[in-house]
Parts: C-alpha cells; structure tokens; sequence
C-alpha cells in the first residue's frame, strides 16, 4: 500500500517512475498572464529511469505540447455533431451557422395596446386642440397592424367620445408599430458556428423559424480512480484509506463543463489493470481522466501506463499545486493523470481538462470574471512555478482586499471556502501586504460586498457567527483569517480589515488588547473594541491526561505544539514560561507551529504532540483533556468610524441574541457576560 503523501504532490522520488526512455518536444506558448519562455526557447527533455519527472513545464507550453500529441495520436480535433430539438440545445455548441428561416416578426405588429390609426390624420392634435377620430382600430400588443394604419396611440392616451377616438398629441408614422424583421429578417445570420447556447438563443432560433439545432454533441469523460488505499463513498475507511472523493469532484467538474462524466470502478495499484482500465475508458469516452499515481512514488504508475499504451506528451508542469500531472494520448484519447491531492486535482482539471474539453466543442474555454484587490499580507512563493493561491474576498474601505486561504494542495476546504484565485507567476517570489493583485472571482462582486473580513486571532466564536449570520441572510458572510492578534492588529491599521480579532496579553501591565491598541494603532478617537466573549485558555492533553500535566511547568517533559508568532496565545504562553524561569529552548517541540486552536487539537488527537495551549472548546470538539491556565477576554478591534457601518449591524445585532450566546456556552469555556460591550 502506498502511502498518501507518496501518491501525490511531492511524494517521494523514487526511480523508475517512467519507462521506457521518451524524447518530448514542446512548442513555445502563446499569450500572456503565464510565465513563458523567450521566444526562441524550445523546450526539450528526456524521461529516463532515474527520473521522476519530464520536465517543470509552463502550463501553457504544456497544454500546447498536450494538444499536438493528440493531434499526432489522431484525437478526433471535434465530437460529433447531432442534431437534437431547439428547446433541448441550451449549454450545447453550434456546429454549423444558425441562419433565419422566418422573419420575426413577420408581420407588423402592434408594438402597444391601443388604436391602429393612420398618422396623418392626427397631424394638429394636441392638448388645446384635439382631434376626434372615426376611423381608427382597437389592438392589443402582438396583434397584425390593419391594413391601411401606419401607427398606433397608447390605450392611455385615448379618449373615447362616444364612438369616436380623441387624440390630443400628434403621432410620427410606425409608432409603436413592430416592422416586420425588426428582430430578425429571413436569410440572416442568427448564431455562428461555435455558439454555446443559452436559453435567449435558443428562443431566438424557435422564433426565426429553427425547430432543430445541428450541434456538438456533450464530450464524454471517464474517470478512472486508482490506488490500493481507495475506498468508495460511503465507506468505512481504515487507518491509511482514503474515500474516492476525487472521483466525485472531478465527475461534478465535467459535468459542470456540459460533459457527460461517469466513474469507474477503483483500481488496484497494478500497471496491468490500470493499462486495461484506461484503455477499456478510453473506447467510448473524449477524455480520460486518470486519477493519483501521477507522481514518484513506488506505486505512481500513471505516467508510466500512459508511455507504454500510447503518448506521453508531459510528466511535471511548472504549477502548484498540482506539479506532477501527466498529459498524454492513448488510443486516440486524450488521457489526463491528476495528482491525487485534492486541490491539484481540481487546478489541474480547470487549467488542462477544461480548455481541451472546449477545444472539442469547438467554443472558447469558459472564463471567469476578474477584479484587483489588495493583499492582506505578505505572500510568497517559489520562483519558477506559477501559484495558484485561494483567496477569501471582502470589500473594505471602498477596495477589494484578497486574503491567502491555507495552500496545502491537500486543504480541499480552502477552495471551499475560496472568493477568488490569485495566480502568482513563476517569475515572481510573492507579493507584498497591501500590493494590489489580479484575483479571478468565484463569487459575484455584489456577494463580496456583503462580506465582513474579520483577520486575527483564531476562535471558534467567529465560526459560530458565520453559520448564524449566513443562515439569517444567505447574502452576508463573515470571512475569517487566522494570523494571530498581532496580525489582525496590523491589518486593521494598514486598512485591510473591517475586524481584528484580539486576544493579547501585555506582561508589564497584565491588560488586554488596549495596550496594543495604543502601540499598533496609535490609539485615537478612530479606534472602537467590543468584548466578544471571555474564555478559558490551558493546556490540551490526551483525553484522561495520561502524562499527569498539571500546568505551564510540566511542559519541560513532554512534546509541545506551539501556536505561530504574534498569536495572543503564544505571548500567553511565553508570559507564562517567564514567571517560571523558564527557557523556551527547554520545552520540546516550542517551534513548531500551528496558525488555530483546532489544529494544536488535532495534533494532540494524532498523537504527533503531548501537548499544546488553546482554548477549551478546541479540547472537547476533539474529545481531548484540558488542563486550565487562565481565563482570558477575547475583542473585536475595529475603527470606530465604521462602528454604525449597515454591514457589521448584523453582526451587533447576532452578539446581543441570548439564543446566540447560549449556543457559545455549550461549546464549553466560554462566557457571555460582556459579549457585544463596547469598552472602548
């Protein structure tokens, strides 16, 4: 059984990972917003034995290289063209021009209801002086203009006097009057080839005559799950199985597109069954998705099915996550080896999949809507791969600002909970805070706009709130980032929050936040903070606390998780070690470090630490003992200029709900006393 981490990302680089020896050509991309070569610059490697991977290619000389080997393999370029009825077209392509075959309308048309006239006669009529028709006709909207009228008067604009009509303005030939054609004239060009339909198309074809559509059929994608350690959805897993939920994603993936997914059965981790599953997939199906084994470890055999069946075109692209794909053709199909981490799944099937798959319609690949925002803080990244970082989104101070969600390949709920994508290219090192960057959106500006960034220190409080204001208006969202109080602090004073969550113990004086308030923010008139809630902080041990903790002095004896830099709960603990004299060099395991509360339980759950300080809530959501070291009050720092801000009166309004505030005591050590109290 191979391990996860070997079946993904990073895994190990064993040899052998490809075989036999494979020259690979890629053409120079075209375009801009990837990182690419010169314009000379041809990229050229050999797979060998001993080497994991082809080469760190650019995603768009990737792709290039990707569609030239199926072209080369004989991939059909199209899918076939069908014709299926107009009202069952939508989300399909054109195949051929869609051409009138009738006039709409095809007669003219009262535009209003009201009366058919004939506009000379009304030539003199206004308010002073009317004019009294007898010879005019009642229509409605839609209704053949009669013959002999050129125009039509409003129904509100008419007078009946007896049996004749008054008109008391004049009106111009073909008022309200729908010439014939006026939407469409017979014999014109009506959608081009390569047209997605939507649904006001597909009204249009039906009313210039269309009672059929010739278009391309749904491109068909299998996809094929790999791996000894796959479970399928619903099972039980077992330590070291994994549930199929790539198979799922992808499937939804393509679909989404307008394909036809479905999934086959999981494979064992056996070349020779992998070979026969894709080749069987690959029979009836425009694209086959192979997934994990794609990159180094002993068990990754994608790379090496695909040579051995057919082309492999690229092992190992210049992207994160999502590195190791494998793009290839077997049997006239194309093939796509995702890595088995579930976030470079999704980015490698967006980035390659979603392009070719267009491609085979013959439409251009569907893109998204793109918006500059500021950073909330410092980003990195590596020189020479283009990363795909998920951002949160929120509208503060009139800008848009863009906080980096986690970035493990592995975190599926970052692209769960992610506004927008930020690509860094590969000639970059990162971003500054507060440098204004590209973001594609996966939310509407209008959403993003009703989004509270609250960054800081971690609480699950501010979960609960989410959940609660969300659920009261499906509109409102309370976006978190967890950087510690210190960080919060410095992002509400550099303008990129509208909350700072705070929970910052100052040694010299024993206060709370205000002291930090004074030294950050410069203290002032513009500075507002509001007590959340106060909390139980202490050590997290393992349920039944078999190491016998009883507090800050035990930790010298057993394996600590420590919170990172500038999280209130660090300079807790440092506080603490200092009125014992004790040297953080002697507690192991002091560096290592976890950004929430619930990832210092999770730790302790996995047996991977003793130890760690967090909060109690933490401890029970994890079934995990608590040792008490202080109760401490937790604040929302904010300026006070938006206190009365429409956006954050929800949120006032959720803290001052007893209903609420229960359901923050149940969690357990917690107290609700002062929440929503404004003490500065």
């Amino acid at each position: 059984m191979r391990s996860a981490a070997a079946r993904n990302d990073g895994g190990n680089t064993s040899p052998g990972a490809v075989d036999p020896r494979i020259e690979v050509g890629l053409s120079r991309p075209a375009g801009a917003g990837v990182h690419t070569p010169r314009p000379d610059t041809t990229y050229r490697s050999e797979v060998v034995a001993d080497s994991p991977f082809v080469s760190d290619v650019p995603a768009v000389a990737a792709l290039d290289a990707w569609r030239d080997a199926c072209a080369a393999a004989g991939c059909p370029a199209r899918v076939d063209a069908v014709r299926v009825p107009v009202g069952e077209a939508v989300g399909r392509v054109t195949a051929e021009p869609v051409w009138a075959r009738r006039s709409s309308p095809a007669f003219d048309a009262a535009g209003m209801d009201g009366i058919a006239v004939r506009a000379a006669d009304t030539v003199g009529a206004a308010e002073t002086t009317p004019v009294l028709l007898t010879d005019f006709a009642v229509v409605d909207t839609g209704d053949p203009l009669p013959d002999g009228y050129d125009a039509v008067v409003m129904r509100e604009h008419v007078h009946h006097v007896g049996g004749a009509a008054e008109v008391r303005a004049a009106v111009p030939p073909y008022q309200h009057v729908r010439s014939i054609g006026e939407d469409v004239s017979a014999a014109e060009l009506l959608l081009p080839a390569g047209h997605r339909l939507r649904p006001v198309d597909v009204a249009a074809a039906a009313a210039a005559g269309a009672v059929e559509l010739v278009v391309r059929r749904a491109p068909v994608v299998a996809v094929v799950p790999t791996g000894d350690e796959i479970r399928p959805i619903g099972a039980e897993p077992a330590p070291g199985e994994i549930l199929d939920t790539n198979s799922l994603m992808l499937a939804a993936q393509a679909r989404e597109l307008g394909c036809t997914a479905r999934i086959t059965p999981i494979i064992p981790d056996d070349p020779a069954l992998i070979t026969e599953a894709m080749r069987k997939a690959a029979a009836d199906a425009d694209l086959v998705v192979l997934v994990a084994g794609s990159s180094a470890g002993r068990d990754d055999y994608t790379a090496r099915v695909v040579a051995g069946a057919g082309t492999l075109a690229v092992h190992g692209v210049a992207v994160r996550p999502g590195h190791p794909v494998v793009l290839g053709a077997v049997d006239a199909t194309p093939v796509l080896g995702a890595p088995g981490y579930p976030v470079s799944a999704a980015l490698t099937f967006d980035i390659f999949a979603a392009p070719l798959l267009a491609a085979l319609e013959g439409a251009a690949p569907r893109e998204r809507p793109v918006t500059t925002a500021r950073l909330a803080r410092k980003l990195a990244s590596n020189i020479g791969m283009d990363d795909w970082v998920r951002v949160r989104l929120g509208r503060v101070g009139g800008e848009i600002v863009a906080t980096p969600l986690p970035r493990g390949a592995g975190v599926l709920t970052s692209l769960v909970r992610a506004d927008g994508l930020l690509v860094v290219p590969a000639g970059l090192e990162g971003h500054h805070a507060g440098e204004r960057v590209r973001v594609e959106l996966l939310r509407g500006l209008g959403e993003i706009g009703r989004t509270i960034v609250a960054i800081g220190s971690h609480d699950l409080v501010l979960d609960v709130a989410a959940s609660a204001l969300r659920a009261a208006d499906p509109l409102l969202t309370l976006a978190g980032s967890n950087v510690g109080s210190l960080g919060g602090l410095v992002a509400l004073r550099d303008g990129l929050c509208h909350l700072a969550g705070s929970h910052l113990l100052d040694p010299a004086t024993g206060e709370y936040t205000l002291p930090y308030v004074e030294k950050v923010l410069g203290g002032g008139d513009d500075v507002a903070v509001v007590r959340l809630v106060h909390r139980d902080q202490g050590l997290i041990v393992a349920p039944g606390n078999p190491l016998g903790l009883s507090g800050i002095e035990d930790l010298t004896r057993v394996r600590y998780v420590n919170r990172q830099r500038g999280a209130g709960t660090r300079v807790l603990l440092d506080h603490e070690l200092t009125k014992r004299g004790i040297d953080p060099a002697d507690v192991e395991g002091y560096s290592r470090e976890e950004h929430t509360h619930l990832a210092v339980a999770a730790a302790v759950a996995a047996g991977r630490a003793d130890a760690g300080m967090g909060i109690l809530a933490a401890a029970r959501a994890f079934g995990l003992g608590f040792v008490p070291v202080a109760r401490e009050p937790y604040d929302l720092v904010l300026r006070a200029s938006t206190v009365d801000d429409p956006l954050l009166a929800p949120l006032w309004e959720l803290l001052a709900n007893e209903g609420f505030r229960a359901e923050v005591e149940a969690l357990g050590g917690y107290d609700c006393a002062e929440t929503g109290r404004r003490i500065r």
